[in-house]
């Protein structure tokens, strides 16, 4: 099976970009005795928690506070980079949002339904 995520990143000019980035994963005997499942090697983290932003949220131009994975529970988002390409989020999407520096990006809630993050905050 393969997991797939969009990074969200910014360029040496700046410029934020999204690509799409795809992850195999292994069969490993994670809690045995129950039966194997496939996994990624797990990475270090530093902090998760849950965040929400209520329908009509917008945030103009920013970077992300820190490198950190989003996970889409509710609601929809509205995402533009720099480079102009714009991206919708829902239920069941992975983000990985590394643009600390540069222009940044813009977000906003679509729809009437708040969305709901889980994020996991990753070292820089």
């Amino acid at each position: 099976m393969k997991v797939t995520y969009t990074c969200l990143y910014a360029d040496a000019d700046g410029e934020s970009h999204f690509k799409d980035v795809e992850i195999e994963l292994q069969e490993a005997d994670f809690a045995p005795p129950a039966m194997p499942l496939n996994v990624l090697p797990f990475r270090s983290a530093t902090e998760c928690g849950f965040a929400t932003a209520s329908p009509g949220w917008y945030g103009d131009w920013h970077t992300t506070p820190q490198r950190q994975f989003l996970f889409y529970l509710a609601g929809q988002v509205e995402v533009v980079v720099s480079d102009g390409e714009v991206r919708t989020f829902g239920i069941g999407d992975i983000v990985l949002v590394e643009d600390v520096t540069g222009k940044g990006h813009v977000s906003r809630v679509l729809g009437s339904v708040e969305v709901l993050n889980a994020i996991v905050r990753l070292p820089s």
